[in-house]
C-alpha cells in the first residue's frame, strides 16, 4: 500500500487575493495537496475575506511579529511544506527561508531581471513596460531568497506588448499568464 503524501500549502498575499483564490480552486477535490493558511501583511486586504469564504485560515500580521519569528512558529505548527508568495510585497525573513530552502516560490509580472525590484508591483510594473517600448512582457515564477525579485528562475512566459496597450489591458494579458501557468507550476515543484 503507497502511503499518499500531503502538502500543505501557506499563501502569502498583501492584496486582493485574486492568484491565491485560483490556486486554491485548482487543487480543490485533491487529496495530495491542502492549503492551510492565507496570510498577509495588510489587515484590509482582500485575500482574507476571500480566505474565510473558501474556509482556509486567514491571518493579518504585524511585521513585528514576522520578525520575531512568531509567523515561523505558526507555519510550523500548521505543518505547511511549501509556500507560494502571490502578491506579497515584503521581504521573506532569512528565519523562513531557511526553514524552507527551495520551498518558497514567488510569481512576478513581468520578464526577470528586467522590471524588478523594490516597489515593483502590480500596475507599476505594467506602466515602466509600456514606457519603456518593451514588444513583450510575462510573468516570472522564481524562488524566494532575501532579496526582492532575485531568486533562482524556475518558469517565464511572455505575452506580446501591442503599441495601443493601456495599463489595464496589459495587466488583464499577464493575469492570464499568472492564473493557467502558476497553479500547475506549484503542481509541478509539489511533484518532482
Amino acid at each position: 500500500m503507497t502511503i499518499l503524501k500531503k502538502h500543505r500549502l501557506a499563501i502569502f498575499a498583501s492584496g486582493s487575493g485574486s492568484n491565491a483564490e485560483n490556486i486554491v480552486h485548482y487543487f480543490a477535490g485533491r487529496a495530495d495537496v491542502e492549503i492551510v493558511l492565507f496570510l498577509s501583511n495588510k489587515k484590509n486586504a482582500y485575500v482574507l475575506e476571500r480566505g474565510q469564504k473558501l474556509k482556509i485560515a486567514s491571518f493579518a500580521f504585524e511585521k513585528t511579529e514576522m520578525e520575531e519569528g512568531h509567523i515561523l512558529k505558526l507555519l510550523q505548527d500548521k505543518q505547511v511544506s511549501f509556500i507560494v508568495l502571490a502578491g506579497y510585497l515584503q521581504i521573506i525573513p532569512k528565519e523562513i527561508i531557511r526553514a524552507y530552502p527551495n520551498k518558497i516560490i514567488n510569481i512576478h509580472p513581468a520578464l526577470l531581471p528586467k522590471f524588478g525590484g523594490k516597489g515593483m508591483y502590480g500596475d507599476r510594473v505594467h506602466e515602466a513596460v509600456i514606457q519603456a517600448g518593451e514588444k513583450e512582457s510575462g510573468i516570472t515564477i522564481h524562488y524566494v531568497n532575501e532579496h526582492y525579485d532575485q531568486g533562482a528562475i524556475i518558469f517565464q512566459a511572455s505575452c506580446p506588448v501591442l503599441a495601443s496597450d493601456t495599463t489595464k489591458e496589459l495587466a488583464q494579458r499577464i493575469h492570464e499568464l499568472e492564473y493557467f501557468h502558476y497553479p500547475r507550476l506549484i503542481d509541478k515543484l509539489l511533484n518532482e
